[in-house]
């Protein structure tokens, strides 16, 4: 087990002590007005830990307090080191990021996308091109889930207990299968929309490396960067130290809330969002791709991989070229990568940060990113699923960019 420790003064590598601590104080309120239990934020900077703060309770009803060794539910933050997996392997040569999926998994050889209709009147063709690995990274293979409630292909991923991604009671394997029978939700390619693909993306790592994802996971990443508590579910050892899961009520009280289990290796691995992770983990993780894929001597990813990876590969950002459902301002002036979204433009997007900056969040309140320019990465690691949008990332971009004194 590794635990994350500040490891510099802030001023020692450029940021402003002062609005730290006013990050700090703006965050504790949140926790003194209950809208969350507890939380870590670190920030680093030339690989250095120059802020590390903890707050409230990660267990309210137990009244155990947020250490830096806590483990948390870390949802999506899952599918960037999942995207990492799969481009360990394409360096490898086992597939080419335009390979059609089908060429690896066969169920997805004749995609039928939605053409019209509602519910049992719904009409589909075929797809007029295949889906492409490289669409399941950059989210633009016509999948969706069934949570958004906003296009009729949904009602068919709900039928399929696909809401919000994990088919109930299936493995990678069988899970794969049921998306391959759902219909699209638009062609291939021409359009963006956050969805199921990084499970696909999951089975393929299963299929190309001929082991499981939990175990490749484990022995090409987890053990090489010394992230102990990463994974899919928690031992006896992790178990005390594992955060309470809460929701926020539409009053804005949060109250414990069940989550996925957590007890024993689940059946489907989930490569959307099933991983658990401690700050130290997901620190080491970041700065292996602030490294450009290097990290204290272990090298998993060549440079210009990361540089592809944190490149956005759509023709505009998330608000102009996603679905309608995705019409957000925040998602003006930010692009998509290879798992991860990618700063384009900040003035448009209306959040202070910095062009090229790539990162991504979970469903409880956890974000990171990497801020090349500044040499900079961040996470926050709270475990509240909110109600509606949540307003932090915002309000900690704000700060932090202020924080950045050179």
């Amino acid at each position: 087990m590794g635990q994350l420790r500040q490891e510099v003064e802030p001023a020692e590598v450029g940021l402003d002590p002062t609005v730290l601590d006013r990050l700090d104080r703006h965050f504790a309120r949140r926790v003194d007005d209950g809208r969350l239990p507890g939380y870590l934020v670190s920030v680093s900077r030339h690989g250095r830990v120059a802020h590390l703060t903890t707050c409230g309770l990660r267990d309210r009803e137990a009244g155990l307090p947020v250490e830096p060794d806590t483990v948390w539910r870390i949802y999506s933050m899952t599918k960037p080191i999942v995207s990492v997996a799969a481009l360990m392997l394409h360096e490898e040569g086992l597939f080419d990021l335009d390979d059609p999926v089908a060429r690896h998994l066969p169920a997805f050889a004749e995609p039928q996308v939605y053409a019209g209709g509602a519910g049992p009147d719904v009409t589909t063709h075929p797809a007029k091109g295949p889906i492409l690995i490289r669409h399941l990274l950059t989210h633009t293979a016509g999948m969706t889930m069934g949570s958004y409630h906003a296009h009729p292909v949904e009602d068919f991923y709900r039928a399929a207990g696909v809401e919000p991604s994990d088919p109930p009671d299936a493995d990678l394997a069988e899970a794969c299968a049921v998306y391959a029978r759902l219909p699209l939700q638009f062609e291939p390619g021409t359009e963006w929309n956050y969805s199921v693909a990084t499970n696909v993306v999951g089975r393929l790592v299963e299929v190309l490396s001929g082991r499981p994802l939990d175990v490749f996971l484990a022995e090409r990443i987890f053990r090489p960067l010394g992230m102990a508590d990463a994974g899919f579910w928690v031992g006896q050892d992790q178990a005390e130290r594992l955060a309470v899961l809460y929701a926020e009520d539409e009053e804005g009280g949060v109250n414990p809330t069940p989550g996925r289990p957590l007890h024993s290796r689940p059946r489907l691995c989930s490569a959307n969002g099933g991983m658990v992770a401690s700050a130290h983990d997901y620190h080491r993780f970041m700065e292996l791709l602030r490294g450009r894929g290097e990290l204290d001597g272990i090298r998993l990813l060549a440079p210009g991989t990361v540089d592809t990876m944190a490149s956005n590969h759509l023709p505009g950002d998330l608000r102009t070229f996603g679905s309608p459902v995705h019409d957000q301002p925040d998602n003006a002036g930010v692009g998509f990568g290879l798992g991860v979204s990618v700063v384009t433009d900040p003035d448009r997007s209306g959040t202070p940060s910095t062009p090229g900056a790539y990162g991504w969040s979970g469903a409880a309140t956890t974000t990171f990113w990497v801020d090349p320019r500044h040499d900079l990465t961040v996470q926050f690691l709270g475990q509240v699923r909110p109600a509606a949008a949540p307003t932090f990332l915002r309000e900690l971009k704000g700060i932090l960019h202020e924080a950045v004194a050179d």
